[in-house]
């Protein structure tokens, strides 16, 4: 490989922030740790081995540190020169999880796709592809955003990433992504009139979709309403907030929760936090806090820095991606929001979201080296 290539691949000097990487070593391997305790007995009930779960999940860990080792050193821009191939690339994988035969359905929903014994989720790649876009539009054509025609380029693609990922069967993640672009128009400098305009679109739109589908709507009943069927729609969210009340101040210690064995459904991926901390208690739950803030300040003070108003963009969107969706899965685990489905970071069970979650992070790095370029 010639020189010239070499240098067009990878990026260009910088100091790597060692406070930003230990973070996100010490969330994987806190999310791994978790995971093991919350899954075991799911996992010997159902797969008949109780290390099931966490195998698959080590050696996806593995792949998603080669990704983030990768995403942490390449050429950014080498990433813009193919982005229309990058986003219509991933619109198709999503468009392929109807397919049969090589889309994988569960539970209603046609959100993957099979690689072998491993169901890929494009929806997940999303989560990088849309943010990588935006900055790369918002960057080239930061003069033209004053007007509705100059932004209805970002505006399509994103509904149609929120289209198809709705049709999925996915609304909690296509309201996240939604959200999360939103996130990035602002931040751009499109003008405020246009998110009130937006917002009157999407309150009703919003509650057509929610009434669309009765689990939806007996899940935000259940959250007006706890106590109205707490058997049901509220069992769910009502075992996760007796699973996190029950860890005390000290937490029962790792490997020592009980209610993670049959109470909370689905605790080794959306409600994996409610296991966390009933093991680990206030005192953990405060390290975990404390690991995500190190992770989002470093994270956003590296974006904010930046000469560079791409890769400003692209490190502010990657960021609150990621910890928006933190926030969104605890306050769902706590009760504070109606049940979704969307993954903790780091923890949830699901090569995709890791994999991702770990490339995403690389970037974040990528990004962090680059302060005054």
């Amino acid at each position: 490989m010639n020189t010239h290539f070499d240098m067009e691949l990878s990026g260009r000097g910088g100091k790597i922030d060692h406070i930003l990487v230990a973070s996100i070593i010490l969330l994987t391997g806190l999310g791994l740790v978790t995971l093991y305790s919350a899954s075991y007995a799911f996992s010997r009930r159902f797969f008949g081995d109780g290390i099931y779960l966490f195998s698959r999940q080590v050696m996806l860990a593995a792949a998603g540190l080669l990704l983030f080792t990768v995403a942490s050193a390449i050429n950014l821009e080498l990433l813009r020169r193919f982005i229309m191939y990058l986003v219509l690339g991933n619109f198709l994988l999503c468009i392929l999880a109807f397919i049969p035969g090589i889309g994988v359905a569960k539970n209603g929903a046609s959100r993957w796709i099979g690689i072998g014994t491993y169901t890929f989720q494009p929806s997940e790649l999303v989560k990088v592809i849309l943010p990588l876009y935006l900055a790369h539009f918002f960057d080239k054509k930061k003069d033209t955003i004053s007007n509705l025609r100059g932004i209805m380029a970002p505006v399509i693609i994103t509904g149609c990433f929120c289209a198809v990922i709705f049709a999925q069967n996915n609304f909690s993640t296509a309201v996240f992504l939604a959200f999360n672009a939103l996130f990035m128009f602002f931040i751009a400098g499109v003008k405020f009139r246009y998110f009130f305009g937006a917002l009157l679109m999407f309150i009703p739109t919003a509650t057509l979709l929610v009434l669309q589908k009765e689990h939806r709507l007996r899940r935000f009943l259940s959250f007006l309403q706890p106590e109205s069927d707490p058997l049901n729609a509220g069992y769910q969210v009502k075992a996760s907030v007796d699973s996190i009340i029950s860890g005390g101040f000290w937490g029962k210690g790792i490997g020592q929760g009980t209610r993670k064995i049959s109470s909370v459904p689905e605790v080794h991926s959306d409600f994996i936090f409610s296991s966390f901390s009933e093991e680990s208690g206030f005192l953990g739950v405060i390290l975990f806090c404390c690991l995500f803030t190190v992770f989002a300040v470093r994270g956003y003070v590296a974006s904010m820095k930046n000469e560079n108003p791409f890769n400003r963009l692209f490190g502010c969107g990657l960021v609150t991606m990621i910890v928006s969706q933190v926030l969104l899965n605890i306050a769902v685990a706590a009760g504070a929001l109606p049940a979704t489905g969307v993954p903790l970071p780091f923890f949830s069970a699901g090569g995709s979201s890791l994999a991702i979650t770990l490339s995403m992070a690389g970037l974040i790095v990528n990004i962090s080296r680059k302060r005054g370029t």
